[in-house]
């Protein structure tokens, strides 16, 4: 008499879930799928990171104002009180963070300058939207002026000026303490 182990329910669940997942993620095939090693990942995890996949490929791209229903259409920054202002900018960045867009490294703009910069570059740049998703899209708001020096001045430990300074042979811009502390709403990387 053989003794022939029966899977359970819940393990053909998972099979049939994966030839699922892998047939709908044939047309984007890529070496991200051929990286993962099977039989070190258990296949609800790996079934996981399939959807994830699928998710990704098949998520529009689309302006992050239109990330939102109704669109997210913020006042011109000139046409906005200095007394408004905070106001507007602590309800949009609460938005943003609803739709899991956290913003990084603005603790060396004014309340005005983080404005303009979500009113000009963070809404209308056109990025996946991907519903579901446990992620987040950080947004650099050092990087915005193309002034790398900035993330060195405000943000880098000494130990990430160190590795710089090494890597690029560069003189160090002085640390100095950003002028416009906030406690926004933080993610994981």
């Amino acid at each position: 008499m053989s003794s022939v182990e029966q899977p359970k329910p819940e393990e053909v669940e998972h099979l049939l879930r994966n030839a699922q997942l892998r047939d709908e993620l044939e047309p984007y095939l890529d070496e991200a799928v051929l990286c993962l090693n099977k039989d070190e990942v258990p296949t609800p995890v790996e079934n996981e990171f399939l959807a994830s996949m699928l998710a990704w490929e098949r998520a529009p791209i689309l302006p992050i104002a239109q990330w939102f229903s109704p669109e997210l259409r913020l006042p011109a920054p000139d046409k906005l009180s200095d007394r408004d202002l905070p106001r507007v900018l602590c309800d949009t960045i609460s938005r943003l963070f609803e739709k899991r867009v956290v913003l990084d490294f603005t603790d060396h703009l004014t309340d005005r300058d983080l404005y303009c910069l979500i009113w000009r570059d963070i809404l209308p740049s056109p990025e996946k939207k991907i519903d579901g998703s446990s992620g987040f899209l950080h947004w650099d708001c050092s990087d915005a002026s193309g002034d790398g020096q900035l993330w060195l001045r405000y943000y880098a430990t000494p130990e990430e000026r160190e590795q710089w300074a090494e890597d690029f042979g560069h003189e160090l811009p002085p640390r100095e303490e950003p002028p416009h502390r906030r406690d926004l709403p933080k993610a994981p990387f």
